[in-house]
């Protein structure tokens, strides 16, 4: 909520934020996955997973405490706002990048599915209840009070991870200890030459380029061009996260039904050009496409990630989970602060609504590549582990 909704509407209508702030504030969000993705990749395949994903919540909890502790004694700038969104990024990159690795610990293989389903499925129902929740605290006591929620929720988490037992998780093999470079060599060396790995990190790099640039103007879409007020805005955003909850709960049923493969270039096909819905917004009923979009692009993407991140679980080896993750966060997440500054430029020149129809037909153009990439329609993926070289 903090990323998504809050802190833009408190750049907006706290410093009267515009494109290009709002492309920064996007980029400062995932900027520490181009800066430290390779190395957190290696310490935490070293190193417990469990206890990073709980060192990276306390950090996310202090770090977003710090924004309402300052508007609180009048000293909140918009440069706090960036920084706080930076540190909130390199919690995300130890947290995510260990997750990777401790889910396939604690979940049988043929439960891995099922296992994403559920944990992407409660991700996007809190996306869902947090914007509308956040959009209506966000009215009765400002955006700088409404990030103490975020705050607690990162102390839940930890929490929730800390009741996870040592004794309840099958831990792969550490790798040898070596030089750093050696180990970030091993992930980039399989995110070159392994086609799946390569082609899922080039084509989702590319789609959250654009997702990131047109989420990255979307507040301010709604705010100036749609004439929305702050509880709508979370409104309209918790319904388009409906898309996320259905994406996530349909995904193993289609895989079932249609073969992991074709699933996937089935609901990218779905979650693609539907983006080109969102700019074509106006005041009044039109409004209305927003939502309508988001909630086709969230059950595009949220299936197919759901789909991707079973797959890769079962398919790389476990002692080289993270730097496998961390090599494809590169380009798969290393796009995003890119995204952000192209929003940047982009909103400036050509105006928001364009800038939106530009990075959604990116989006588009990306979601389709599945019809001529390793696993476009009747070709399957392996079910056997990678062969490790």
């Amino acid at each position: 909520m903090t990323t998504t909704l809050v802190f833009p509407l408190l750049a907006v209508t706290e410093f009267d934020a515009g494109a290009r702030a709002m492309g920064f504030l996007a980029a400062a969000t995932w900027l520490p996955w181009l800066l430290i993705s390779l190395p957190a990749g290696v310490w935490i395949d070293r190193g417990d997973a469990r206890r990073i994903m709980i060192g990276a919540d306390l950090w996310s909890a202090a770090v977003t405490a710090s924004v309402p502790v300052a508007w609180a004694f009048g000293h909140l700038t918009l440069a706090h706002v960036f920084a706080a969104a930076l540190g909130v990024g390199f919690g995300s990159v130890f947290f995510r990048t260990a997750y990777a690795s401790l889910v396939p610990q604690v979940v049988a293989k043929d439960d891995l599915e099922q296992a994403n389903s559920r944990l992407v499925g409660t991700e996007s129902a809190m996306q869902i209840a947090g914007p509308g929740v956040g959009g209506a605290l966000v009215a009765l006591v400002g955006a700088a009070y409404t990030v103490v929620l975020d705050s607690i929720s990162f102390l839940v988490s930890a929490l929730c991870l800390a009741r996870i037992r040592p004794g309840d998780m099958s831990r792969p093999t550490p790798p040898a200890r070596e030089p750093m470079l050696t180990s970030i060599r091993a992930g980039l060396r399989v995110l070159a030459r392994d086609p799946y790995v390569r082609y899922f990190a080039v084509q989702g790099g590319v789609s959250n380029f654009a997702l990131t640039g047109y989420g990255a103007l979307l507040v301010l879409f709604l705010v100036k061009d749609l004439h929305l007020p702050a509880g709508a805005i979370g409104v309209v955003i918790a319904v388009g996260s409906v898309g996320g909850l259905i994406g996530a709960s349909i995904a193993r049923r289609t895989s079932t039904r249609l073969g992991q493969g074709p699933a996937m270039v089935a609901l990218q096909i779905i979650g693609g050009p539907a983006a080109l819905l969102i700019p074509a917004a106006q005041p009044g009923l039109l409004v209305l496409l927003v939502p309508l979009g988001e909630v086709l692009v969230g059950i595009g993407v949220v299936g197919a990630n759901v789909l991707r991140g079973a797959f890769r679980m079962r398919y790389v080896p476990g002692e080289l989970m993270a730097r496998v993750v961390s090599a494809s966060a590169l380009v798969n997440l290393g796009t995003m602060p890119l995204g952000g500054l192209a929003a940047a430029w982009l909103g400036e020149q050509f105006g928001v609504r364009s800038a939106i129809a530009l990075l959604a037909a990116l989006h588009a153009l990306a979601s389709l590549s599945v019809l001529i990439g390793p696993y476009r329609p009747g070709r399957p993926l392996p079910d056997a582990p990678m062969p490790v070289r």
